[in-house]
């Protein structure tokens, strides 16, 4: 089934789309700087610093980064990046998905089922959303296993068990393979590791990059993803199927970062750059459809919505297990496999 769709002409003037479509290379060289000076920052300050508590702050700035770069490669997925397409792809996939061992082509193919069919029965990232709402445990679990590593473990081991391919092939076919699937982002970590390695900083790729990587981005992501889709009110009506969520300045750093709480102006107007989503959805919330919009105040509100089941109800295990978790990793081959923008 392929969900109402609503043209872009009949939510704003000529003039407006304009506006908000307008893509600049150079900010999206800034954001992708911006991000990769944060965890540089980070991991200047736990080398100066080292302590227990600047670690765990830099855990979640890097983290919060991470899903950052994941967010840019979303935008390179759209072309938003840059207006070249050229250069919108490689900055998108070496400065965004690849460190992150992700892949824009992939990832496109796949998102972009999610836009056709959002909140419907074939819209890949439905798992993602329906089993919400939740009991208050079940999602203290999730929480747990997000925070101590296991779902992005899991995740990123059936990613790369998928890109060995059949243990029956011959090794050089499993090798091509392999390349194909995960190669350049393997060589874009490799030159991670060997740029800090070279400034004598080679535990930060362990322990400031990749921990960041399976735990606190993984908290975040699933947070993320409640926000986006998860106990909305009409699946079938565009204007209420993606939810937008006002986030302040403390959130924006280590939650929602570069603008990806404006979901709904995302799925309504999908060609328009991160950084112009605030002003795209304030011309939509103040047009005649702004009421019918689903607008939640904050993370805690939805958190709210999405944890309102009795704890009457709470089955350990009942819902999304994490070998589902890890075969929806898998399904997604390169892409990132946290999706869902």
């Amino acid at each position: 089934m392929t969900a109402r769709r609503m043209h872009a002409r009949d939510l704003m003037s000529a003039d407006e789309l304009a506006a908000v479509r307008r893509k600049s290379t150079w900010i999206g060289v800034a954001l992708i700087a911006h991000a990769w000076i944060v965890i540089a920052a980070s991991i200047a300050m736990v080398a100066a610093w080292p302590n227990p508590l600047t670690f765990v702050l830099a855990v979640a700035l890097i983290g919060s980064r991470q899903l950052g770069l994941s967010i840019l490669m979303h935008d390179g997925a759209h072309g938003c990046l840059s207006p070249s397409p050229t250069w919108n792809l490689r900055l998108s996939q070496w400065l965004c998905a690849y460190p992150m061992f992700a892949d824009t082509v992939a990832y496109r193919q796949y998102h972009l089922k999610h836009h056709a069919n959002t909140q419907q029965a074939d819209d890949p990232d439905l798992v993602l959303s329906a089993p919400f709402p939740i009991t208050r445990a079940s999602y203290r679990r999730k929480f747990w296993r997000d925070l101590t590593g296991r779902t992005g473990f899991a995740q990123r081991k059936a990613q790369f068990v998928n890109a060995l391919g059949d243990p029956g092939w011959p090794l050089a076919q499993r090798a091509r393979h392999f390349w194909s699937r995960l190669g350049p982002q393997c060589v874009a970590n490799a030159a991670l590791w060997t740029v800090m390695a070279a400034m004598g900083l080679w535990w930060a790729y362990p322990l400031l990059w990749l921990v960041p990587m399976l735990t606190w981005m993984m908290v975040i992501t699933r947070v993320r993803n409640i926000a986006e889709h998860a106990c909305v009110p009409d699946n079938d009506d565009p204007l209420r199927n993606t939810r937008t969520t006002h986030a302040g300045w403390l959130t924006r750093a280590f939650v929602a970062p570069y603008y990806v709480n404006y979901h709904g102006a995302h799925h309504l107007l999908i060609n328009v750059p991160c950084y112009r989503l605030p002003h795209a959805h304030r011309i939509l919330a103040a047009g005649p459809l702004g009421p019918r919009m689903e607008v939640q105040p904050g993370y805690r509100a939805v958190m709210r919505l999405a944890t309102s089941r009795p704890a009457s109800e709470d089955r350990p295990g009942e819902l999304v297990s994490n070998v589902r978790r890890a075969r929806a990793g898998a399904r997604m081959d390169d892409s990132q496999a946290s999706s869902g923008f």
